[in-house]
């Protein structure tokens, strides 16, 4: 088999060191937030497990369900779905649901009686950032009727949540306002007869600021990843690492223009090597301009604009070889670029960068860094959500190589069909 062009490498050593970082900060109340295809790491369940995660969060009952038929046995909770989203396999599937407004909670109490099943979900307010969960004013209301559900037997409340939105900055006053509001809310719960038991406020950012302390369980996407929205720790470590190789290589004579629009022009005799990668590859055209990559140890500027499929690396006095290596970021511990610094010279987010990076299967190939010994997994700890029947991910799943495109979905074996 061919390598290919380009690679995505995925540290499973820096990713289970983060999981037990984040644990310990977490009080040992750990979700694994894995949307988004794990934050454009792949298949990372049985390694965040194995590290410490209690539970999994996900967006979608899709991403939910995929990961039940990966034989994922651990807690999930989805929670974001709209209406007409499969509800009644998530029931079925054991899956906990977020619940942010009246439609939802109607809709979920009709799939979990269609399934014969009492629908555990999470009551989802609104503490202050103006998108997903019940605003305020609305939550009175959804409680109650929430209580005259669960008094069917369709639902149980299990959980109330919030999201804030300043908490990488743990000094904005937002934060006293939305603790208050979610404190109230879980008073609102109470004295509509509801008996939450998961009272979950911290994400990364507020877990490692201390914003959202005093809840749990903690829900961790970006800090399993090496990512600190809050800029203020330097102990978590980038899981990733992007290469790419050398398609063609020439002397270009002072005065040369490179790319689209000619936005750079060889100042003098220089060398250009052509990578074939691009935006289409998650490079942010942004960046153009900005860039550089590790070139035999030292940076070298990616000079042009971005193509869709190729960028040009100007190597100065040094012509490359065709097939050569060229490192575009990674954990910066041999001088190579970071996932920060393409986010600073993209003016964006670093988990834009993580997320973006390898849409087409035929270039980009993920693998799992094993080289250093497992953590073995904690004892003594309970799970935070309800625990279906299937057995927990095997670790011989996270030492495989796949492509980057998703597996295809299998039928779920016999323990989870019987659930």
């Amino acid at each position: 088999m061919r390598s290919p062009a380009s690679e995505l490498v995925v540290h499973e050593d820096a990713l289970r060191e983060n999981t037990a970082r984040m644990r310990a900060l977490s009080g040992g109340r750990l979700m694994a937030v894995l949307k988004a295809d794990a934050f454009g790491h792949g298949d990372v369940a049985a390694a965040v497990l194995e590290a410490g995660a209690e539970s999994i969060g996900v967006t979608s009952i899709d991403e939910a369900l995929a990961l039940r038929q990966a034989d994922v046995g651990a807690p999930i909770l989805s929670w974001l779905n709209a209406p007409g989203a499969d509800f009644e396999t998530a029931v079925r599937e054991g899956i906990d649901l977020a619940v942010p407004g009246l439609e939802l909670l109607f809709e979920i109490a009709r799939a979990a009686r269609a399934a014969g099943a009492t629908a555990r979900v999470h009551l989802h307010i609104d503490v202050g950032t103006g998108r997903d969960g019940c605003p305020p004013r609305d939550w009175a209301t959804l409680c109650a009727l929430a209580r005259e559900q669960e008094a069917a037997g369709a639902i149980r409340v299990v959980g109330v949540m919030g999201h804030m939105s300043c908490a990488d900055d743990p000094l904005n006053g937002q934060n006293v306002r939305e603790r208050l509001v979610f404190e109230n809310a879980i008073r609102t719960a109470r004295r509509r007869a509801l008996r939450p038991h998961l009272l979950h406020l911290a994400a990364t950012a507020a877990t490692i600021t201390g914003a959202g302390a005093g809840y749990g369980p903690h829900r961790i996407g970006a800090g399993l990843f090496g990512i600190d929205p809050s800029r203020t720790t330097d102990v978590l470590r980038s899981a990733l690492t992007l290469t790419s190789t050398v398609v063609s290589s020439r002397e270009a004579p002072a005065g040369t223009g490179v790319g689209y629009g000619h936005d750079f022009v060889t100042p003098e005799r220089t060398h250009l090597a052509l990578l074939s990668l691009g935006y289409a590859d998650g490079l942010p055209r942004a960046a153009s301009g900005q860039a550089e990559v590790l070139v035999r140890g030292e940076r070298r500027p990616l000079v042009g604009r971005f193509s869709m499929d190729m960028v040009v690396v100007d190597t100065g006095g040094v012509l490359l070889r065709p097939g050569e290596r060229v490192t575009v970021f990674g954990p910066g511990r041999d001088g190579e670029p970071t996932v920060a610094e393409w986010a600073a010279w993209s003016h964006t987010i670093e988990h834009e960068i993580v997320t973006a990076v390898g849409s087409r299967t035929s270039r980009i190939r993920r693998t799992l860094d094993t080289s250093t010994p497992r953590t073995p997994a904690p004892s003594g700890e309970t799970a935070c959500l309800s625990t279906p029947a299937a057995g927990s991910p095997s670790s011989e799943a996270a030492r495989t190589t796949s492509t980057r495109s998703p597996s295809p979905r299998r039928p779920p074996s016999r323990a989870l069909s019987a659930r």
